[in-house]
């Protein structure tokens, strides 16, 4: 029907330009609040009574006897009505409504896109750190985020698929560790085997096929591994790899395809996740307490500051370590980026528990 409703549309532009000359950018339909009252509603008259200090009552009268003479109306308009201080309530013809099927017929799987290119965006979805396998929740994320980019590409967007993981630190660090030790032959429930470990039979797999020396090949990485069981290095790299290959097997199951994959170490390799510390100190909205470094997020509605920076602790062998950052700064760093790269407009499909994590980096 949107062949309709432009061709109205026109017809109405027209007449409000020889009611009020330049007033033709107001020509603007709206859905009547309730069915009864008719298809499409115009709140002209009302718009313009003040500055033509008229009646909008009377303006709408003139404004419907106007509309009634042109042929789009005469063509697809049953009736209009005029409805309190100056509405124009109109009902279609059935031959309007029934042209919506005549367009789909013959536009085919084009019907309701369009040519335009209003610019470039950046969908970021799933972004599963490669620690286990894929559940419920990220199918739901790569469905609605495949979605949301499809609908954009409708709309002549040029649309950017961007999976954004972790490769490095302490979740990843708790891998290698975790699939070292099966490697040497611990399981969980074993002397040794720390309680911070990843239980899964998962595990198991990967430091099978580690010893075995296998291939793995995901999208964005290969890698063979050493077999050796004191290779940490290597065992964290298969690891990532083999997990990455079988998040890849799930997402094709949803036929998606992922235009880059982004890095979290990137954002420490390149110096990012300092720059973008450094300009949030220079703003002001930061305050050392206890050692840590803290973003006054309250500023900007969040619950609570957050910690930014750990304090440093020490070990039981007298050992400093120095603190490291929350997994949210590397998020700040990271969205720096997309509009660095130069997207204008940016969409982020959230898991259902990142509520905090929302608050903090939009803050």
């Amino acid at each position: 029907m949107q062949s309709v409703k432009n061709e109205l549309l026109g017809a109405l532009a027209a007449e409000l330009d020889r009611i009020s000359p330049g007033a033709g950018d107001k020509a603007a339909f709206e859905s009547p609040k309730q069915a009864a009252h008719g298809d499409l509603a115009v709140t002209a008259a009302m718009q313009l009574a003040k500055p033509l200090k008229s009646n909008p009552r009377a303006l709408g009268e003139q404004l419907k006897a106007a509309l009634e003479a042109t042929p789009a109306f005469q063509r697809w308009a049953d009736a209009i009505e005029l409805a309190g201080p100056g509405f124009l309530n109109i009902r279609l013809k059935p031959a309007a409504k029934q042209q919506t099927v005549r367009e789909v017929l013959s536009k085919k799987e084009l019907y309701g896109q369009s040519g335009q290119a209003p610019g470039r965006v950046l969908v970021e979805f799933v972004s599963a750190n490669p620690t286990g396998p894929l559940h419920v929740g990220h199918g739901r994320q790569a469905a609605l985020g495949d979605a949301i980019c499809n609908l954009f590409a409708t709309q002549g967007w040029q649309v950017h698929r961007e999976f954004y993981y972790n490769d490095a630190g302490v979740q990843i660090e708790t891998l290698a560790n975790s699939v070292q030790l099966r490697a040497k032959g611990l399981k969980p429930g074993d002397a040794g085997w720390p309680e911070a470990a990843y239980n899964g039979d998962y595990i198991a797999d990967i430091a099978a096929d580690f010893l075995a020396k296998k291939t793995v090949q995901a999208d964005d990485r290969r890698f063979t591994a050493s077999g050796d069981v004191n290779d940490l290095d290597g065992i964290r790299q298969f690891a990532v790899a083999y997990l990455r290959h079988e998040q890849d097997k799930d997402l094709q199951a949803f036929r998606l395809v992922f235009d880059e994959y982004y890095l979290e170490s990137s954002l420490y390799t390149s110096g990012r996740v300092e720059a973008a510390v450094q300009k949030l100190i220079a703003s002001g909205h930061t305050y050392e307490q206890d050692g840590a470094l803290w973003l006054r997020s309250t500023d900007y509605g969040d619950d609570k500051d957050r910690v930014m920076r750990k304090s440093a602790t020490t070990a039981a062998d007298g050992r400093k370590s120095e603190g490291g950052y929350t997994y949210f700064v590397p998020d700040v760093a990271y969205h720096i980026t997309k509009w660095e790269r130069g997207y204008p407009k940016v969409v982020n499909i959230q898991g259902t528990d990142h509520h905090g994590t929302i608050a903090r980096v939009r803050a």
